[in-house]
C-alpha cells in the first residue's frame, strides 16, 4: 500500500477496505494497517485480489472518488464512476490542450525521452572507456536538448525528436555485447526484422499497454494525445508517456536481457514474410523480467518518494492530470536525475 498525494495504490494481494467513520481502513489478515481520513482520498488504485466493502464502494460512487480495479501486473479492468464525476471537465480540459495548446506538454515529454536516451549512451561510455561514435551520438542528443527548447510547432518538436532517435539508435548496436551474438542496424517495426528490434517492440507494446490502463483508470482519454497525431486503434497518450519510459526502462531491460545471455539469438522465430517473434519460452522470460523490474523501488525525481518502477505510469498519469486540472503549471515527465 502506498499514499501518494490524494491518490492510494493497493498492491497487497488479500487486502480488505473498507470505511469506518470517516476513515478508510486497509486491512491484510485481519489487522489493521493503515487508517486514512477518506476527504483525503481522490483516487483509489486497487491491483490484483483487493476485495472493497459495499459502504466504501459507496461512499466512493457518492463522493466522486475515483476508485479503478487492475489486474496484478496492470492490466485496467475498470473504474467506479459516481452520478457525478469530474472526468468530464478533466477530459474537456485534455480535449481543449490537445487541439490548441500541445506543444508545451510535447515538448517536456521529449526533452525527458533525450535526456533518458543520453544517459543510456553516457553509461556505456562511463562502463567501457571512450567511443568515438556514440560520443558523436551524445554531442547530437545535447544538439537536440537546444534546439527542442525554441520549439513552438508540433511539426518542429517531431523532427528533433525524429532525428534524436535516428542518432540514439543508430549507435545502439554499440551497446549489445559481442559475445551476444546479437546484431542491429537500426530500429524498424511493423514488423521488426531482426532479433533486438522484436525484443524492443515486445517491451514496448506491453509498457504501453500499462500506460494506457492507467490513463484510464485516472479518467484521461488514452487515445487523444499531445505529441503523437489521433489515429483510429491506437492510444496515442499511451504511447506519448511512453516516449518518457522507453530508455530508461525498456531500451536497458533489453540490454540486460541480451548482454547477460538470458535472451539469445535462438530465442526467435522469423515468418516467411520476414518478420522475426519471440518464441513462447523467450516471451515469458522477458515478462516475467519486466514485472520484477516492477518490484524494484526508485526515488521518483519530481515527488522525492520512494516508489515501486511499478506504479510509474500511474503517477506520471496522476501529474498529467493534475497539469489538465491547473493544479501544476507545467506537466513534470519522468527523468531520473
Amino acid at each position: 500500500m502506498r499514499k501518494l498525494q490524494n491518490t492510494l495504490y493497493i498492491t497487497t494481494q488479500g487486502s480488505y477496505l473498507h470505511k469506518e467513520r470517516e476513515t478508510l481502513v486497509v486491512e491484510q489478515e485481519r489487522k489493521k494497517v493503515a487508517q486514512l481520513p477518506v476527504h483525503s482520498i481522490g483516487h483509489i488504485f486497487c491491483f490484483g485480489n483487493v476485495l472493497v466493502s459495499p459502504f466504501l464502494l459507496g461512499f466512493c460512487g457518492e463522493n466522486n472518488v475515483n476508485l479503478a480495479f487492475f489486474t496484478e501486473n496492470g492490466r485496467y479492468l475498470g473504474r467506479l464512476q459516481g452520478r457525478q464525476s469530474g472526468n468530464v471537465l478533466l477530459r474537456r480540459a485534455q480535449y481543449r490542450v490537445s487541439e490548441q495548446n500541445p506543444v508545451p506538454i510535447a515538448r517536456n515529454i521529449i526533452a525527458a525521452k533525450i535526456q533518458a536516451s543520453k544517459r543510456v549512451l553516457q553509461r556505456q561510455i562511463r562502463n567501457y572507456g571512450e567511443n568515438a561514435a556514440i560520443q558523436s551520438a551524445v554531442n547530437a542528443l545535447n544538439i537536440s536538448l537546444r534546439q527542442l527548447k525554441g520549439a513552438a510547432e508540433l511539426d518542429v518538436v517531431r523532427g528533433i525528436e525524429g532525428d534524436a532517435a535516428a542518432r540514439y539508435f543508430g549507435v545502439f548496436g554499440q551497446l549489445l555485447s559481442e559475445k551476444s551474438g546479437f546484431s542491429f542496424d537500426g530500429r524498424n517495426r511493423h514488423p521488426p526484422r531482426d532479433g533486438v528490434n522484436a525484443l524492443l517492440s515486445f517491451v514496448y507494446s506491453i509498457l504501453g499497454k500499462d500506460i494506457s490502463g492507467a490513463l484510464q483508470g485516472m479518467g484521461l482519454d488514452p487515445q487523444v494525445g499531445f505529441l503523437h497525431a489521433d489515429r483510429p486503434g491506437r492510444d496515442s497518450l499511451a504511447q506519448d508517456i511512453l516516449e518518457e519510459f522507453r530508455a530508461w526502462w525498456a531500451d536497458r531491460l533489453v540490454l540486460s536481457l541480451i548482454n547477460r545471455g538470458q535472451i539469445k539469438p535462438q530465442d526467435f522465430v522469423t515468418e516467411a514474410s520476414g518478420a522475426v517473434s519471440l518464441k513462447a519460452d523467450a516471451r515469458k522470460l522477458s515478462f516475467q523480467a519486466l514485472q520484477a523490474k516492477k518490484q524494484e523501488k526508485i526515488v521518483h525525481p519530481f515527488l522525492g518518494e520512494e516508489v515501486e518502477i511499478g506504479l510509474l505510469p500511474y503517477i506520471q498519469a496522476m501529474l498529467l492530470a493534475r497539469h489538465l486540472r491547473g493544479d501544476l503549471a507545467e506537466y513534470p515527465p519522468f527523468l531520473m536525475r
